[in-house]
């Protein structure tokens, strides 16, 4: 039942080029940062990879990006990451758009072992019928583009609508941060960083986590479960003294009872999952 590895680069050890891959986070919330370098330093190329984005130039899943390493990303958001932008206009990444509630959902469902499902959100539009750009070639034309999906009717409640078929995401490994775990594997997360770790986790045939504070079993209250234990095989322990870069430096001008006062603070996410504030 131990289940606690001694480094970042032994729990990743035995993952192959063509692998897929499900990665937590948030942005850059709960990045597991110490697992990818690992991913990278390995060596494994033609990855597919999952997750709610693809971080930012240079950091979390931008560094596999930098290096060719990822040749599919299914994702829900990719804004902040002007190589993804590149190398997909230029034709050298597949790129598998949904929304952000749908892709939460086939990651949990596959998970489960539910196949599929069918949900309201993206009837009537290019997620349902099809067309949205996956790949270019270099000149710029579209190579491949989303299919058609199986569309049916329901009455929900009273009320008929139409619902979208979408098939569950199940990956051959997942890496996620929290912030604390079990030998067993029991992980708790903080704040944004729950939002898609526990579904990335679950996803996972084989799912490695690292944690910045590992304690013994019994030691985490049951109700402060996030994610059992049986949805992890591999854990390592990274410490609190990580860095932990913020996606977006905002600023604005403070009021106080005497007008404008100090400008200059920003309140943004960390990797774990909390907010701070940087003067």
């Amino acid at each position: 039942m131990d289940k606690t590895y001694s480094t970042a680069a032994e729990a990743v050890a035995d993952i192959p080029s063509g692998a897929s891959l499900a990665v937590g986070g948030f942005g850059l919330s709960g990045n597991p940062i110490q697992l990818i370098d690992a991913v990278l330093a390995s060596g494994p190329t033609d990855l597919s990879v999952v997750s709610n984005n693809c971080g930012v130039d240079g950091w979390g899943l931008g560094v596999l990006l930098n290096a060719g390493r990822i040749a599919k990303i299914s994702a829900s958001y990719v804004g902040e990451n002007k190589e993804f932008a590149r190398q997909y206009l230029e034709g050298e990444l597949e790129v598998e758009l949904m929304p952000q509630g749908t892709l939460a959902e086939k990651l949990r469902a596959g998970g489960s072992g539910i196949a599929a499902f069918f949900t309201r959100t993206g009837t009537g539009t290019q997620v349902a019928l099809g067309g949205l750009p996956q790949r270019y070639d270099s000149e710029g034309n579209v190579v491949k583009a989303s299919e058609p999906k199986e569309v049916r009717s329901f009455a929900l409640g009273g009320e008929e609508h139409d619902y979208v078929l979408e098939e569950s995401i199940v990956t051959d490994y997942a890496l996620v941060h929290a912030a604390v775990g079990d030998r067993h594997g029991n992980l708790v997360f903080n704040e944004a960083a729950r939002q898609f770790s526990p579904a990335a986790a679950m996803a996972g045939k084989v799912c490695i986590a690292q944690v910045e504070k590992l304690v013994e079993p019994g030691e985490i209250d049951p109700d402060d479960v996030h994610l059992p234990g049986v949805f992890v095989h591999r854990i390592i322990e990274v410490g609190t003294d990580i860095e932990k870069r913020i996606e977006k430096r905002t600023v604005r001008v403070r009021e106080t009872g005497d007008g404008p006062a100090d400008a200059g603070h920003a309140s943004s996410g960390t990797a774990d999952g909390t907010a701070k504030k940087e003067a």
